[in-house]
């Protein structure tokens, strides 16, 4: 069975920092570039970061540029998303996602998601 378990979300003031992590299994997670998206209430999922299956290079939107930091353990099947200096506007529910192709187009699988509020 195919798992993405999210968690580390919660709430924070602004200014504050969470470090949310995506473990998976099921797959061949060294195989798949992983995501995070961002769904905001009322809106839509946004990639806002993503990592090559090798962990070498990253994406980030740049609403998030600077106080956000995605790496991965290829060894325990986990990517990380360390958010500093978080701001209001950052919350919502964040899901990871494994996506063969790389560019997070078409998500092979979805996790379950996150919730994290900041509030000022």
């Amino acid at each position: 069975e195919v798992q993405l378990q999210a968690s580390g979300g919660g709430l924070v003031p602004v200014g504050g920092s969470l470090r949310l992590s995506c473990a998976a299994s099921g797959f061949a997670f060294g195989d798949y570039a992983i995501g995070w998206h961002r769904q905001a209430p009322g809106g839509g999922r946004v990639v806002i970061s993503c990592i090559v299956k090798s962990g070498e290079s990253a994406y980030y939107a740049d609403s998030v540029e600077g106080r956000f930091t995605i790496s991965r353990d290829n060894a325990k099947n986990t990517v990380y998303l360390q958010m500093d200096s978080l701001k209001p506007e950052d919350t919502g529910v964040y899901y990871c996602a494994a996506d063969l192709s790389a560019t997070m187009r078409s998500i092979d699988y979805w996790g379950q998601g996150t919730q994290v509020t900041v509030s000022s």
